[in-house]
């Protein structure tokens, strides 16, 4: 009985891994270098410049007992959980609208996603501005005679991170739109026929039928909208620059704050170390659900 072997796949297509070889060294060298130098020096007391003073958990407890990185932590919390639902269902919304075949689809898509062109600094200045108490809709609504309306939630730190919240949704509901609508196409027409052969609605085969279908869009939808929640900085900055006091801060702020205008790398070191143990909570599920799934199917 001959045993054919398989021949060894190392050896093909060596022009396309030499090209690889740049790429591969500059995730090696910046990334999972950078990293690993990030997560070392956490553990010093590096203040203006790097060293290897170690002084173990010092820098993290230190972390977790400071009121300012607690309260980022909350903000980032709220921000976060409420970001992600209120995204996830407008942007589908709108998509389950525009998958309707309305009448000016194109036009409708592109003002809806226009906002994510944007950058989150004209993004934060715009809303700043919107949201000003006195020529904003505070001001325009007093304007026309309610005297007692107040709507102020930039100036207000029991809200403020609501006033954030805003501004993020009006950005990227469009980014989730347009990923639901390339999900909704996807979809077989057949699926459509035969739901209303049944006379199943059209609200309960989206819920029923067409989300269970597509929960590998919204799974690609939710890993994107964490990411970008985890890094939130520069809407902040541009908004609030994380006031009133520091009602509006977030963890990303923190970080470039410790880093460089406190000089204290250690400091900064350990609080952008817990951020990227944040994202490895969300890659790493994501991951297992994405390709553990396909290799077990």
């Amino acid at each position: 009985m001959s045993s054919t072997r398989r021949p060894i796949r190392i050896w093909r297509n060596p022009s396309a891994k030499i090209a690889s070889i740049p790429m591969i060294l500059t995730a090696l060298v910046v990334f999972v270098g950078g990293t690993g130098w990030t997560v070392l020096h956490s553990f010093t007391s590096s203040r203006l410049l790097p060293k290897l003073d170690f002084v173990g958990l010092a820098q993290y407890e230190r972390l977790w007992s400071t009121r300012r990185w607690l309260i980022s932590v909350e903000n980032l919390a709220v921000f976060g959980v409420c970001s992600l639902i209120l995204t996830l269902v407008a942007g589908f919304a709108l998509a389950a609208l525009l998958d309707r075949k309305i009448r000016g689809e194109n036009a409708f898509r592109t003002i809806f996603l226009y906002p994510f062109a944007m950058s989150f600094v004209v993004t934060g200045l715009v809303w700043q501005w919107i949201l000003n108490p006195d020529f904003g809709i505070q001001g325009i609504v007093r304007g026309w005679g309610w005297e007692v309306f107040s709507f102020d939630p930039l100036n207000n730190p029991d809200i403020v991170v609501f006033g954030l919240l805003i501004a993020g949704i009006w950005q990227g509901t469009g980014l989730v739109m347009v990923i639901m609508l390339a999900g909704l196409r996807g979809v077989d027409e057949d699926i459509w026929k035969s739901a209303r052969v049944d006379g199943i609605g059209t609200v309960k085969t989206y819920l029923f039928i067409i989300v269970p279908m597509m929960r590998p869009v919204f799974v690609t939808a939710l890993v994107i909208i964490s990411s970008g929640i985890i890094k939130l900085y520069d809407l902040v900055v541009a908004q609030t620059n994380g006031g009133p006091g520091i009602a509006s801060e977030v963890p990303a702020k923190y970080v470039i704050d410790y880093m460089f205008k406190a000089q204290n790398l250690g400091q900064g070191f350990a609080a952008s170390t817990m951020m990227l143990v944040s994202v490895t909570i969300i890659v790493v599920p994501w991951a297992y659900l994405e390709f553990g799934g396909r290799k077990r199917g």
